[in-house]
């Protein structure tokens, strides 16, 4: 049996419900403030312009109409799956607190996104990327970080948030904390290894709980200088401004699916809850694979001869 929405504490019930889940998402779910912010927008919006006056009325065609009211804005797909998703995680929290008798928005879809398939370098371009001889007093730090970035295919936060402690060269391997701070292990190569280990051993300040990369004054690198490096080398090596820390990411996992074919071993190393998620790196794999035969099969063209 559902409890009325006016025993929630204050009048303004979707309100008090909103801050009241966004709470849990912040201390008992440990979600990033980026995170929280994206709900409570999405959130809000609803509660706004088309929930019912009270909690505990709300129907699958509230949620219908939002989806449209969305569309009419010209949201792209996967926003609206993103509010989708915040509204699901809403009347999920609300349902363990009795205040409805089912979700609202459990079998409400998406419009369907256009599959969106990542750019990546080749092989030769990333390495000439990460191996590139870096200048000046931060040389050691930037060739170790890009290193590393292509030799574990790290989000840019996961990055960042690495201390010395969670990684271990001897076993190869580091202790990543991903979304929603899950842990996992992903391995550290050889030549990241070797690159870090030179640029750990520069340091005065190299404690287990120290940052593994730092900025000015020794403190935690922020994820704009980063980016900032990344850009700049890509610049540098390949005469591109489109090189971004997640591009290196996306490298990763194509080149390690084209080599491997385990779709599986690939999800797990890079965080995904889904393996949906990174069968995109298929759709990649599948292009380099048509462009070799397009390229080496004798009957992927018409011959000249053929046309005579």
């Amino acid at each position: 049996m559902s409890v009325s929405s006016s025993e929630l504490p204050q009048e303004d019930c979707f309100e008090q419900a909103i801050r009241e889940f966004l709470d849990f998402l912040k201390i008992e779910r440990n979600l990033s403030e980026q995170t929280l912010i994206a709900y409570e927008r999405a959130l809000s919006q609803f509660a706004r312009e088309s929930a019912p006056p009270e909690l505990s009325d709300t129907r699958i065609q509230h949620i219908r109409d939002h989806v449209m009211r969305l569309r009419e804005l010209d949201l792209a797909a996967t926003s609206i799956a993103q509010h989708l998703s915040s509204l699901r995680s809403f009347f999920r929290f609300q349902l363990r607190k009795g205040r409805l008798t089912h979700n609202p928005a459990e079998h409400v879809r998406a419009p369907k996104a256009p599959l969106k398939i990542p750019n990546v370098l080749d092989v030769d371009a990333a390495i000439e990327l990460v191996t590139q001889k870096f200048k000046g007093t931060t040389a050691s730090r930037n060739h170790a970080m890009l290193e590393l970035l292509y030799s574990s295919g790290l989000r840019l936060s996961e990055l960042v948030g690495l201390d010395i402690g969670d990684v271990d060269l001897k076993a190869g391997q580091a202790t990543v904390h991903g979304k929603g701070n899950k842990q996992r292990l992903v391995p550290i190569g050889s030549h990241a290894a070797t690159a870090l280990k030179s640029w750990i051993e520069s340091r005065q300040d190299a404690v287990h709980d120290a940052p593994l990369f730092t900025g000015r004054n020794s403190q935690r690198i922020s994820r704009r200088t980063v980016q900032d490096i990344v850009k700049k080398a890509g610049r540098t090596a390949l005469s591109s401004d489109g090189v971004h820390p997640h591009l290196l990411r996306h490298c990763f996992a194509s080149h390690l699916l084209e080599s491997s074919g385990d779709l599986r071993a690939v999800q797990e190393l890079l965080g995904h809850e889904s393996i949906a998620t990174t069968q995109i790196y298929t759709h990649v794999d599948f292009q380099h694979m048509a462009k070799v035969y397009d390229q080496a099969h004798p009957r992927a063209h018409v011959r000249t001869s053929d046309k005579n």
